[in-house]
Order: structure tokens, then C-alpha cells, then sequence
């Protein structure tokens, strides 16, 4: 489709145009929302045309929060292990975010749709935590609409603008298109570049689930940090002798452990992302012994399990 037939669909049909692609885009396809508000609010011929721009776009990003809310609400910490697992950079562990939501409270629906991977993430935690669904509702609404408003509003604003480079893609397609999938690929590589430095990263010494259970079992076992999040805690419980811990407050936590004592590092991550992260961090401080549990937490039941099966 050309930029003029494009513009003449959105001329005609903006409302819905814009309710799709937001719907889209909030509910985790790479579909980008902000360029699409930016050309309705350039094209938009009144203030109720804006007025109905901006509902749509709030009922479309709502909607999609609230199926995302009662993903978590139904489905808890396997929701957020997933988004995580689709993470085209595992470090972005899902538990270190969802401590930050517990810390920001519902103040971060507001802010999370300006932070990239946030929106995603948000909202199944606030389900999985068990938010109240009016604030939870009201939170991600007025999030929403400063997110659309900014974009819609800067697009009325700057139409002059908005139309000239309109106008110029229109008269340089090809040439446009050819930026476009090099910047594309050049985003995608730099995504892959940081996937296999982190590969590289998660490179330590590993303890197994068999290994540790046999060390807990010692005169003087090694001390163990739980890294998961507060939800993946409140649906399967604590594990005994360990000590829960955010990566932001690692210090607070280890405080009172001497240095030359053996710790493990425990998460709920793919490619043990957190332990590995927390392990390296201590590594740092002067700690003597730090390795991260491989497998995770679902190693440590699975090996909690087995004797059980004999």
C-alpha cells in the first residue's frame, strides 16, 4: 500500500485505524502505534476529531491491559515466565520489574507506557497480585491517555511538519523503505549482538539441584538468596533456609553473610538470567563463592520431587 492510499484509509476510517493498531501493538505485536497517532492527529479536522481519536486509542490500550490483567489474574507467575522466555534479551528478567511495580505501586500503570517492555509487563503482574480492578482499570486509563494524548496532540500540533515528511516519504518511497529495513536490520542485529553477549555472561560456574540438595544436607551448607518475585513466592511459598532478595537491594540482604561463606543464587528466569546477574554482583563485593542454581527454581522442585517418585 502506497503513503497516499494509506492516508486517504486513515482519513476515512481513522477511529478504527487507530483502535487496531493500538489494540495491536499493547497486546505484544510489533506493530508501532506512536506514527500512526501522530498522522491521525496531523489529519484530524476538529477538536471532537481528536477527542474521538484519543477515546479510541484508550479503549484499545484498556482493553488490551485488562485481557493482560486477567491473564495474570487467572494464570499468575507461568504468564510472566513466558513473557520472559519471549524476551529477545533474557536479562530483562521478569522478577526484577515486577519488584519495581511493587515498589512504584499504581503509580507505574501510568508511566508504563513510556517505558519500553514495561506496558507489556505491567499489567499481568497487577492481575497476578491481585489489584483492584477499578484502580487497576483507572490507573491504565489515564496512563493511556497521556501516552496517546502526547502523540496525537504533538501530531495537531505539528502537522505542517508531520505532512512535509509525509509528503517527502511519499516522493521517495523506495529510498524510504530502503532506510527503513536497514534500521530495521540494524535494530534486530544489535538485539542479537546483546542476546550472545549475555549468553556469554550467563558463562559461569553452576551449582545442580543435586549438587546443592546434597551441600543443604552438609555440617555447614551454603547460604541460599531467592531472587524470584513476589508473585512466583506468594502462589508456591518460600523455600526453607532461604532468604528472599531483589536485585536492587542485594547488599541489604547478604549484609550480615561472612564473605568467605558459599552462596547460591536461585531464580525463576530463563537462562538462570537473575542468579546469574545477582552471582556476578557479589563476585564483585569481595564474596569468595557465588554460583547460580542451574535450572532454576523448577530444577530445585524437580529435584525436591524425585526421591519422592522412587
Amino acid at each position: 500500500m502506497e503513503i497516499t492510499q494509506l492516508i486517504e484509509t486513515l482519513q476515512r476510517d481513522a477511529v478504527w485505524v487507530v483502535f487496531l493498531n493500538v489494540l495491536l501493538q499493547q497486546i505484544g505485536l510489533p506493530v508501532p502505534a506512536v506514527p500512526t497517532l501522530l498522522l491521525a492527529g496531523s489529519l484530524a479536522t476538529s477538536s471532537g476529531s481528536l477527542g474521538q481519536l484519543l477515546a479510541a486509542a484508550i479503549v484499545a490500550s484498556v482493553l488490551a491491559d485488562w485481557l493482560w490483567y486477567w491473564s495474570g489474574r487467572l494464570f499468575g507467575y507461568r504468564v510472566l515466565a513466558s513473557l520472559c522466555k519471549l524476551s529477545i534479551n533474557p536479562s530483562s528478567c521478569v522478577s526484577q520489574t515486577e519488584a519495581r511495580f511493587i515498589r512504584w505501586g499504581v503509580s507505574s500503570l501510568v508511566v508504563a507506557k513510556f517505558i519500553p517492555g514495561f506496558s507489556t509487563v505491567a499489567p499481568p503482574i497487577a492481575g497476578a497480585l491481585r489489584m483492584s480492578l477499578p484502580g487497576f482499570l483507572l490507573a491504565a486509563g489515564v496512563g493511556a491517555g497521556l501516552w496517546a494524548g502526547l502523540s496525537i496532540g504533538a501530531g495537531w500540533l505539528l502537522k505542517d511538519t508531520v505532512q512535509s515528511v509525509v509528503a517527502a516519504l511519499d516522493r521517495n518511497a523506495a529510498r524510504a523503505l530502503t532506510v527503513l529495513l536497514l534500521l530495521l536490520g540494524s535494530w534486530l542485529g544489535w538485539k542479537l549482538w546483546q542476546k550472545y553477549r549475555f549468553r556469554m555472561f550467563c558463562a559461569v560456574p553452576h551449582i545442580s539441584a543435586d549438587e546443592l540438595i546434597a551441600a543443604m544436607a552438609t555440617a555447614e551448607p551454603p547460604l541460599l538468596l531467592d531472587l524470584r518475585g513476589a508473585t512466583m513466592i506468594a502462589e508456591t511459598g518460600t523455600i526453607n533456609g532461604a532468604r528472599i532478595a531483589e536485585h536492587d537491594f542485594l547488599d541489604q540482604a547478604v549484609g550480615d553473610w561472612p564473605k568467605d561463606r558459599p552462596i547460591v543464587t536461585l531464580c525463576a528466569c530463563p537462562d538462570d538470567a537473575g542468579a546469574v546477574q545477582a552471582a556476578r554482583a557479589l563476585l564483585k563485593t569481595g564474596y569468595l563463592s557465588v554460583k547460580p542454581l542451574r535450572g532454576g527454581y523448577e530444577a530445585w522442585l524437580a529435584e525436591q520431587a524425585r526421591p519422592a517418585s522412587r
